[in-house]
């Protein structure tokens, strides 16, 4: 259900603005939207798992606080963050 700590590891190293970084907004976003791409999945096949359906809609609340604070600080990393991550905005 979960991202694993390698593929989580892959995007912080993705999506990084300097070694070492996991605080930046992208990266946040980016892990949130990897955790929740994983989570739609698992809610495609267990239809019945309402417990992951509230874990989801605070994961995209979340994300889109953090996406709000990204746009009003930097329009352009945002522009770029959302095309980089396919998301609809």
């Amino acid at each position: 259900m979960a991202i694993s700590k390698a593929k989580k590891n892959e995007i912080i190293k993705q999506y990084a603005r300097k070694d070492g970084d996991t605080g930046s907004p992208e990266v946040q976003i980016a892990v949130l939207t990897a955790d929740i791409n994983a989570l739609n999945d698992h809610l495609k096949v267990n239809k019945k798992d309402h417990h992951s359906y509230v874990g989801l809609l605070k994961k995209i609340g979340h994300r889109r606080n953090l996406l709000g604070y990204l746009r009003d600080n930097d329009v352009d990393r945002y522009h770029e963050l959302i095309k980089s991550l396919g998301l609809r905005r």
